[in-house]
């Protein structure tokens, strides 16, 4: 199943102040990139947003209606950071807002960069 391009839209349209976005076919849905970063990800699967948040604030993010680990695969975790949320719990415009920020914190700390090679 595609992405929801409702969803999308409505990443769209809360990023759209932002400088250096740019949208990618990534993970089975549309990666919405920021500085050449992946903030969220509207999931192919149609139901789901996946966002990119600081490792150190993970477990908060995880006590919110809708939010679990981010899997690759049946049980195979992403890791601290990579979090699913339901569509459910993004109806409103206020819940949405929230991770897109989350996101963005997380992206202006700087971290996720690839490191250079000396």
């Amino acid at each position: 199943m595609p992405y929801d391009p409702e969803v999308a839209d409505r990443v769209r349209e809360t990023l759209a102040d932002r400088d250096n976005v740019r949208e990618v076919k990534m993970f089975g849905g549309l990666a919405f990139m920021v500085d050449e970063r992946m903030v969220v990800c509207v999931s192919g699967g149609g139901s789901d947003l996946l966002v990119r948040v600081s490792p150190e604030s993970d477990a908060k993010h995880l006590k919110r209606a809708g939010a679990v680990r981010a899997e690759m695969g049946k049980g195979r975790s992403m890791g601290e950071g990579w979090i699913t949320v339901d569509k459910k719990a993004l109806a409103k415009a206020k819940d949405l807002d929230y991770w897109i920020q989350a996101a963005m914190s997380f992206h202006a700390e700087g971290s996720g960069k690839k490191k250079k090679r000396k």
